[in-house]
Order: C-alpha cells, then structure tokens, then sequence
C-alpha cells in the first residue's frame, strides 16, 4: 500500500497525459455541406445521377427509336457498356459504333470514353 501513495512524479504525469488523451472532446456541428455530402455518398445519389446523365447522353447520340432497345451500364477503364435487346440492335450499333463513340465523349468528356461494348441482355 505504501508503494501507492509514493509514486514517482513522472508516473503521475504520464497517467494524467493517457488519461487527457482518452477523453472524448465533442466536435462542433459539421457544415451543412459536408453532411449533406456525405449523406448523398452513403446513399448512393451521387451513382444514380451519373446514370441518369449516361442514360440522357446516350438517348440523343444513338436516338430514341435505338435506346428503347437499350440500356447503358458502367464505364469501366474508358468502355462504356451497353447491353442491347437483341442481334438486329446490336448490328445496327455496331454500324454506327464510330459515330456514336464519337458523339457519346463529347457529351461525356469527364467519363473519357474511349470505346463502346455491346452485348445482348435484358433491357428491361
């Protein structure tokens, strides 16, 4: 007991340090911006408009009657991914593929769009 009560000054000061250390300080309230920010990421939001924009994007390179039959996927590493209803579809794109490559990036310039992939799926 007696070891206790005589511990060394520095002992007593590095426990006061770990003990300010752990205590929990509470932030102020976060700027709007970031909290609304981070609740868009969380949720998703910010995906769902991106494909929205592709959506529009590809509507008005490759015309309505041809994106009915069609729907735009993700871009990966520059392909932008577009799965069509069936072959006729598919061959008709693939005619136009230079044109619309080349109208879809200049919607798109921030997605830099460097080439189309088709494939048949559901569209629906």
């Amino acid at each position: 007991m007696d070891d206790m009560r005589h511990e060394s000054p520095e002992c007593l000061q590095r426990l006061q340090q770990d003990v300010a250390r752990r205590q929990y300080v509470p932030k102020g309230p976060a700027p709007i911006a970031e909290a609304i920010s981070g609740l868009l990421a969380r949720k998703g939001y910010a995906q769902l408009e991106a494909a929205a924009q592709r959506d529009e994007a590809w509507r008005q390179v490759a015309g309505s009657h041809l994106a009915a039959h069609c729907r735009v996927g993700n871009v990966r590493r520059g392909v932008l991914e577009v799965i069509v209803r069936n072959s006729t579809v598919m061959q008709e794109l693939t005619y136009q593929k230079k044109t619309l490559l080349r109208d879809i990036a200049a919607a798109l310039p921030d997605l830099m769009i460097r080439d189309i992939r088709l494939r048949v799926g559901a569209v629906d």
